[in-house]
């Protein structure tokens, strides 16, 4: 079976297990979300993440290991897919968008490779934002 959006399908195993307080999730790997999983790893959204290689399989599977505070309370509140494969959103530089003020985070593919908005705004380049974290 063919998945039309591997994306959202991460973003939304990432949300289920978050609901069900489930410490980590695993999906199969591509490397756009090897590189998404980096971007929530570095801005401490996740505690960990791993590229899980099984025998005989000839795709392996990316385990993404979720944080949560010392309440219990998960580190990403929300999470939502904003470039679909219906309608793709595409920013220059000055028009990244800040999410919550500054206090979320958009990831951004850019030329330069999927960058954080933050840093794809300090580099000086645009993309397609691929999802938001907050």
């Amino acid at each position: 079976m063919s998945m039309t959006d591997p994306i959202a399908d991460m973003l939304t195993r990432i949300r289920n297990g978050i609901t069900s307080r489930h410490d980590r999730v695993e999906m199969p790997v591509s490397k756009l979300k090897v590189e998404i999983a980096r971007i929530l790893k570095s801005e401490g959204f996740i505690s960990n993440y791993k590229v899980v290689e099984e025998d005989g399989k000839p795709q392996g599977s990316l385990r993404v290991y979720l944080k949560y505070s010392g309440n219990g309370e998960p580190v990403i509140h929300g999470i939502e897919r904003v470039s679909r494969p219906g309608k793709r959103v595409y920013r220059g530089k000055e028009d990244i968008p800040r999410v919550l003020g500054g206090l979320g985070l958009a990831i951004v593919s850019t030329s330069k490779g999927v960058l954080s908005g933050s840093e794809a705004a300090r580099t000086g380049v645009g993309g397609e934002v691929l999802c938001q974290v907050w």
